[in-house]
């Protein structure tokens, strides 16, 4: 199985920046790697998200990255290849969803930053009404989610690709550090309690 990633973002520049750090011989030849189908690994991966970055290109050639967050899981899997999430009301720039009209074409990035893993897609980008799939709109949208839909982007997979751990700063979120102390706090919580017990019966023998 080819390696479609590398087909995509390797270009003749970037061949000849890989010559001059002498990193070329890294990746001639075949390297065969599945990256045009999620495997259950990616499926799993994007589903536990709670945000991820999304990159464009304008008219004028300007890249322009966003980020996009929301409840686990609101970037959906469709099938193997489709992924799916609903636009919601920001500042109302709408520079990606301007850049789309002009180039379908966009880099993902997702991060686990506990975990250091960090997943990159390629994926082609369709604007939809929210009227115009109504299964799809309700997959998407979250009804305890405080956010205005205003559209849907659905993204057709051209290829993937996992980044290596190196650099990425271990960071977590407000609750997986609540679910890591609770342990702690429960385990506090019958420590006092057993020391006011003990308490109660030493100050009883003493009287």
């Amino acid at each position: 199985m080819p390696y479609h990633f590398l087909d995509v973002a390797i270009t003749a520049n970037v061949r000849q920046a890989q010559a001059e750090m002498g990193a070329d011989q890294i990746w001639l030849g075949d390297h065969h790697r599945q990256s045009d189908s999620f495997t259950e690994s990616e499926l799993a991966f994007i589903a536990s998200r709670d945000s991820f970055y999304m990159a464009s290109v304008s008219e004028t050639g300007w890249p322009y990255v966003q980020h996009r967050g929301g409840p686990p899981g609101f970037l959906k899997v469709i099938d193997k290849k489709t992924l799916a999430f609903a636009d919601y009301r920001g500042n109302r720039q709408y520079i990606s969803t301007g850049n789309f009209t002009a180039n379908d074409r966009a880099c993902l990035f997702l991060v686990d930053y506990p975990r250091r893993a960090r997943l990159k897609i390629y994926m082609h980008v369709e604007k939809l009404t929210l009227d115009v799939n109504t299964a799809l709109t309700s997959l998407v949208t979250d009804a305890g989610y405080r956010a205005k839909a205003e559209r849907i982007f659905k993204l057709r997979l051209e290829a993937f690709d996992w980044n290596c751990p190196q650099h990425i700063t271990p960071r977590y979120t407000e609750r997986e550090i609540e679910h890591a102390v609770t342990p702690l706090r429960e385990r506090l919580a019958q420590l006092e309690a057993e020391n006011l017990a003990l308490r109660t019966r030493l100050e009883a023998i003493g009287e």
